[in-house]
């Protein structure tokens, strides 16, 4: 079994010592508390404004990330502002207990007119890496909205997906019936609850605080429960998840095993 723990905080925008010392004194605070994983938010390193920190050290940034882990002595899964010959990505990394980067993945899905102009999409399926008994992949704010991100990396035999994210808060929008309103926070209790569902995988969601974002991080069960739901204020989350009970849930639920792709094309 593996406890894991969620973090929600606020960023300083363009102020990476500050936050990176927040994020420390979560880590450790976290392993403290047995947990074996910590996962932050998108971009949280440099606070969330895609298009001012696209020119961040994202590499000076990992290394500093690296050494949290070393230091706490458990996984933390991150996001930061990766350069490659020029082309920026919003990626994000998890990092073992001696500070080993063992996976990093580029955001597919990026949303909105600031990201795509001030990022390039990653073009691979998310990859799955070996993590205390659990395979772990990562995807990033967006792509856990779109049903077929989720579907490959538990074809790739993830049991743990990691979600660093940046929901801003949007406001109710839609019609003035109740039923028809819309809100953000409806991805938390909604969309993600259901991806875990479908494909049998435990999802871990860590956003930025209130009132600029949503809050509202939450971790999945494989059975589409929540097993821990924030509010919009600071919080570390946690719970206990096993591949066991992976399988149990995907012996129950089939939907991986039914599901006729060849109709679908």
């Amino acid at each position: 079994m593996v406890r894991i723990a969620v973090l929600q905080a606020g960023a300083e925008l363009n102020n990476p010592e500050t936050n990176l010392a927040l994020l420390r004194r979560f880590t450790l605070q976290a392993a403290d508390a047995g947990a074996h994983l910590i996962l932050t938010p998108e971009l949280f390193a440099t606070g969330y404004a895609p298009a001012r920190v696209r020119n961040s050290d994202g590499a000076a940034i990992r290394a500093e990330l690296a050494r949290t882990a070393r230091e706490a002595g458990i996984g933390v899964v991150a996001s930061t502002v990766e350069d490659d010959a020029g082309t920026g990505y919003i990626s994000a990394s998890l990092f073992d207990g001696s500070g080993e980067e063992l996976l990093r993945y580029r955001k597919a899905h990026l949303f909105g007119d600031e990201e795509r102009g001030s990022f390039s999409p990653g073009d691979g399926v998310p990859q799955v890496a070996e993590f205390q008994g659990l395979r772990i992949a990562l995807g990033i704010c967006y792509d856990i909205e779109f049903p077929e991100y989720a579907r490959s990396a538990a074809r790739a035999g993830a049991d743990l997906l990691c979600i660093p994210t940046a929901v801003p808060a949007t406001g109710d929008v839609g019609g003035p019936q109740p039923l028809l309103t819309y809100n953000a926070e409806r991805i938390s209790t909604l969309l993600v609850p259901a991806r875990a569902l479908e494909n049998g995988v435990y999802i871990a969601y860590a956003n930025h605080t209130a009132p600029d974002f949503t809050g509202a991080s939450v971790i999945a069960s494989p059975y589409g429960t929540l097993l821990a739901a924030a509010g919009a204020d600071e919080e570390l989350l946690f719970a206990e998840v096993e591949a066991a009970e992976v399988r149990r849930a995907r012996k129950i639920n089939t939907y991986e095993h039914d599901v006729r792709p060849e109709l679908y094309r």
